[in-house]
């Protein structure tokens, strides 16, 4: 079992600690298939959604190559890497979702803020080519700036991949399945993205 796929367990374990907390009767739900049949609230969901700050449903490794290109004094220098990158997406829980339960028809609706991209962890930097120019040469600096641009392209790869549209399929399948183990019938959707605004 991949990494990514223990992350996404443990948020979503986490998550339906939700359901052990439900009381009927002085009875408890089971966390994972227990058979209870008692009532969800809204406030308990929702405290119980408040515990998990972030839930990781899909994690990729992302490779690209990246130029970097600097012109000073004159002189140019060039720099030819292939990066490759750890990329999580998910969704950040804070504030929860939106809940909403009907107890009589034992329905939760739950809505997600839209998936991105969580985290970039560059595990490997492989430089093919560099040239540096007669009054430019390398320096630290050119190194950080050299990582800062591999992780936004590897953060732009990851989006043409469609990582988040992954990431919100397999939260909607885990979700559901964990509730429907409970005798809830869960429908999970997911808010808009808000765009960014223009400069």
């Amino acid at each position: 079992m991949t990494r990514g796929r223990w992350l996404a367990i443990v948020a979503i374990v986490a998550i339906g600690a939700w359901m052990a907390g439900s009381q009927c009767g002085g009875g408890r739900l089971a966390l994972l298939g227990g058979g209870g049949r008692g009532a969800l609230s809204h406030a308990l969901v929702v405290e119980r959604l408040k515990s998990v700050a972030q839930l990781v449903t899909s994690e990729t490794t992302v490779r690209d190559v990246v130029t970097y290109e600097n012109r000073r004094l004159g002189s140019t220098k060039r720099s030819l890497l292939v990066a490759t990158a750890r990329v999580t997406a998910g969704f950040e829980l804070q504030p929860p979702p939106e809940v909403r339960i009907d107890s009589a028809e034992r329905r939760i609706e739950i809505v997600l803020p839209p998936a991105r991209v969580l985290g970039i962890e560059v595990t490997e930097l492989k430089t093919y080519d560099e040239q540096s120019g007669l009054w430019n040469p390398f320096r630290p600096a050119d190194r950080d700036a050299i990582f800062r641009e591999a992780r936004r392209q590897l953060g732009r790869s990851a989006d043409e991949l469609g990582l988040a549209k992954h990431a919100e399929e397999s939260a909607r399948a885990l979700l559901e399945g964990l509730i429907k183990a409970e005798g809830y019938t869960a429908t999970v959707s997911f808010a808009p993205a808000v765009s960014a605004p223009a400069d």
